[in-house]
């Protein structure tokens, strides 16, 4: 069996999404890009993450041909493939149905950096993607086209959150930060005005961010 490490990391990004209440049931998926090649790897459509295997992971070709596997990919395998398309940088996506950040998706309204840690880990408001049913090629086109060449999140209008990454662990990372932003904003609405910060305090907090931490002596 190849590409082991990338289907660990699908199988437990999935298992992860489930237990923390960011999915329910079969909802969401999770993929990963297989560097060097038109491949990637995805969940399964309509099974239970949390008895997933890296066997039953199936491997997709750009054209949606699956070159491995003995399941149905995921519904949404178009909208994934069209980010690994047009986002080089992106090498793995994670689709929630978080109840907080879903409830922006619903009201249309973007969810706006009102933290620190949203500046620093998304740096900027997460937009909604126009409304397209589940797996369509519009749903595909309109969230690509609001993920732009570099945002690392958007909203899908009645539906739910993509974050994306260079790595399975910043995908999920920017998940966890737009729930909790979305979250923040809401219970902030009850107390007054919401204070987003300034584009300038945004693009200073993301910035200094990429240097955050310890550096090896």
């Amino acid at each position: 069996m190849d590409f082991i490490a990338e289907r660990k990391s699908v199988v437990d990004a999935a298992r992860e999404i489930s237990s923390s209440g960011m999915v329910i049931g079969t909802w969401g998926n999770v993929s990963a890009r297989v560097k060097g090649r038109p491949l990637m790897i995805i969940t399964p459509s309509g099974m239970d993450y949390s008895t997933l295997t890296i066997e039953d992971m199936v491997l997709v070709e750009w054209e949606k041909n699956v070159a491995e596997g003995q399941y149905k990919p995921s519904v949404e395998t178009p909208l994934h493939q069209e980010i690994y398309k047009q986002r080089p940088d992106v090498n793995a996506i994670v689709h929630v149905h978080s109840p907080f950040a879903a409830a922006f998706a619903v009201s249309g309204m973007a969810i706006p950096v009102v933290l620190e840690e949203t500046a620093q880990v998304i740096g900027h408001p997460v937009q909604v993607a126009p409304y397209a049913h589940c797996g369509s090629k519009e749903l595909a086109e309109n969230t690509v086209k609001v993920l732009g060449s570099d945002r690392k999140a958007v909203l899908l209008a009645n539906h739910g959150l993509v974050g994306v990454g260079e790595n399975m662990a910043s995908a999920l990372k920017v998940c966890y930060i737009a729930e909790k932003t979305a979250m923040t904003s809401i219970y902030a609405r009850l107390l007054g005005p919401v204070q987003p910060l300034s584009p300038e305090d945004i693009n200073t907090l993301n910035q200094s961010f990429k240097y955050y931490g310890q550096s090896k002596q």
